[in-house]
């Protein structure tokens, strides 16, 4: 049922398919999380900067959720040796990349007039870079070796190495004394955030996951053609 994520023709006939609808749809959805941003109240303590809020998270559960996507193709590709996963992979780690990079980004502007400061070696703050910085390792592995098969196997034994992190990311303000705020929607109980903010950053959160997987198969079928390039297939189409 879902061999067209290992396989490289069938991930091709799949991302042909449903890429536009794709494209139209986040575009939708974006266009309405706009409209829900601009007219959503402001904090009476941030003010304008509360807005920030609504590119921050869903960077955030963006930059973790790509590194959770690149991980399980990672244990497929090193533990079945489907060479296609390294391909997917390679393609969605700039992505990552991108997201934890606006996550940090944005955080630093959302937190200059709440903390006075631009950066504090906060436990989330700190791995959340750790994160960003894991992301690069990984797209500098794919690049350092002549040997493609042995780069795309480093890169991926790191990728799982660093998921790691992912936890400690998550939890970070539930185990240690952070200046971050701890979860106000992803939580056990009902989300602290009034409606009004809730439903503009849900819309703007559905918008960025699915202009991910947008990104993510448009990336991927590009690196697909580059490297399945002399393969029957591709010469087929």
């Amino acid at each position: 049922m879902f061999k067209f994520l290992i396989n490289p023709s069938r991930f091709n006939k799949f991302a042909d398919i449903i890429f536009k609808p794709l494209v139209i749809v986040t575009s939708l959805i974006l266009i309405v999380g706009l409209f829900l941003v601009y007219f959503s109240p402001l904090d009476y303590q941030q003010g304008l900067t509360v807005k920030i809020m609504y590119i921050h998270v869903p960077s955030a559960w963006l930059a973790l959720l790509t590194y959770a996507i690149m991980t399980i193709y990672s244990i497929i590709g090193l533990a079945f040796k489907i060479p296609f996963s390294f391909v997917i992979n390679r393609a969605i780690a700039p992505i990552g990349a991108i997201f934890t990079l606006l996550c940090l980004i944005s955080g630093s502007m959302w937190g200059k007039p709440m903390w006075g400061t631009w950066w504090v070696w906060d436990a989330r703050l700190t791995s959340e870079l750790i994160l960003l910085f894991i992301y690069l390792s990984i797209i500098f592995l794919y690049y350092s070796f002549d040997d493609y098969r042995k780069g795309s196997k480093a890169a991926n034994i790191l990728a799982v190495v660093g998921f790691i992190n992912i936890p400690i990311i998550h939890f970070s303000v539930e185990w240690w004394n952070t200046l971050h705020q701890g979860p106000s929607v992803m939580k056990l109980s009902a989300p602290s955030i009034a409606n009004e903010m809730l439903f503009p950053l849900i819309y703007t959160s559905i918008g960025f996951t699915l202009y991910l997987l947008a990104a993510i198969l448009l990336s991927s079928r590009n690196e697909l053609m580059i490297r399945e390039k002399n393969t029957n297939w591709i010469k087929s189409i």
